[in-house]
């Protein structure tokens, strides 16, 4: 009779553990409150030489294949950039919405919504900017902040919207310099401030193409190449777990991976567990004398990841990631413009890092005209670089 009941409860506790594990397998797979907001499109109206207003239109995405998303908030406020003192401008900011269905209210109050399955609504930012000298403002970052509504709880949330305000003249000639090494002439690009809202190839043709001569190579730095991609994401958005919380400890404090966000989003992209055993086979293989052995089983993201304060703002404020198919980028460019091209990473250290290249450069020649990294490291705004070879170079390619 004992021996029954022990059975019976035996398999009861089975039972009931695999369908707490179906019900966690299932949970898992779901969707959640997926909203996607893409950064929209902006344009800048110059009203007077004293008031301008930016306006985007911002879309709020329901990209789960059977829920309902609501949307009970959204609201917006924007950050000003400048070399001088910003506090003489006043800013005012109005969220209108445009849902398909039901018109926007007077009051300016956003009623709660709900995005139907599959389906989106849209809203318009309006920014108004009062004051004088507004030509000295560099960038605008917009915050857009909403709330879904659904399945996963209520959950605030962000979305970053970084706006250029000042563009350089594209047919002002670049300064260039020479490279001892190999007698090419490297010419640093100067762009307005690069943001989600840009697309390298347009870059290149807009700063690049005026110069260009044929035989003329262009590299860009990664970090502005993933800025353009939408690579990157404000600390509060990532949510650290059991592994990038503990690891963090054991990279050194100059690392991008030192911090539970930084490394939390080395998780999100390879996965927890290829980062713990990446983890682990680095130690064992610094044990016997092997530096380097984490990076290189953890994928080529985990060396390209900025923490924040590891660009120029307002992306400092942000973790940048590693940008995303970099081979396909460059061949885009080439194939668009007829330059070679390279996307590359490159610090004051004279270190080089080629991440892709057109298959007909050179990593040598492209290694010795960049290791004074004329694009620099700093607010110079030149991620673009210009390289000419030079007589006895040419013959390197």
């Amino acid at each position: 009779m004992a021996a029954t009941i022990g059975i019976s409860l035996a398999a009861a506790a089975l039972v009931v553990g695999a369908a707490g594990a179906a019900l966690e397998w299932q949970y898992r797979r779901r969707p959640g409150n997926d909203l996607d907001v893409p950064p929209g499109e902006w344009n800048r109206e110059i009203l007077s030489p004293e008031r301008h207003q930016l306006v985007g239109i911002v879309e709020f995405r329901n990209r789960t294949p059977s829920l309902e998303i609501m949307l009970p908030e959204v609201r917006a406020q924007v950050s000003l950039l400048s070399e001088t003192s910003v506090d003489d401008i006043r800013t005012r900011v109005r969220v209108v919405p445009l849902h398909p269905d039901a018109p926007a209210r007077e009051d300016g109050y956003w009623f709660g919504y709900i995005v139907k399955i599959g389906k989106s609504t849209r809203a318009k930012i309006a920014i108004d900017i009062e004051g004088n000298d507004l030509d000295r403002l560099k960038s605008a970052w917009v915050k857009i902040h909403y709330v879904t509504y659904g399945p996963e709880g209520r959950i605030p949330k962000v979305r970053h919207v970084v706006i250029p305000l000042q563009h350089p003249d594209p047919s002002v000639a670049p300064n260039p310099r020479t490279v001892p090494e190999n007698g090419a002439e490297v010419f640093p690009i100067k762009t307005h401030l690069l943001t989600h809202l840009d697309d390298p190839v347009e870059i290149v043709k807009r700063y690049v193409l005026p110069h260009a001569q044929p035989g003329d190579i262009v590299t860009l730095g990664e970090t502005p190449v993933a800025i353009m991609q939408d690579r990157w994401r404000h600390p509060s958005d990532v949510r650290p777990g059991w592994v990038a919380r503990r690891l963090c400890y054991y990279f050194l404090p100059t690392s991008s991976l030192a911090t539970a966000c930084g490394l939390q989003t080395l998780v999100d992209l390879v996965g927890p567990g290829r980062v713990f055993f990446a983890f682990v086979g680095g130690a064992i293989a610094r044990a016997f004398g092997y530096r380097g052995g984490f990076y290189q089983l953890a994928g080529e993201q985990a060396r390209l990841i900025d923490d924040v304060t590891g660009t120029l703002p307002p992306y400092d404020s942000f973790i940048v990631l590693g940008p995303d198919r970099p081979e396909q980028v460059v061949a885009d460019i080439q194939r668009e413009t007829g330059l070679s091209a390279a996307i590359v990473d490159v610090n004051d250290l004279k270190a080089v890092k080629i991440l892709a290249g057109t298959p007909d450069l050179s990593t040598a020649f492209l290694e010795t005209a960049l290791r004074s990294n004329p694009a620099g490291n700093a607010d110079e705004q030149t991620p673009v670089v210009l390289i000419r070879p030079g007589k006895t170079a040419s013959g390197q390619l």
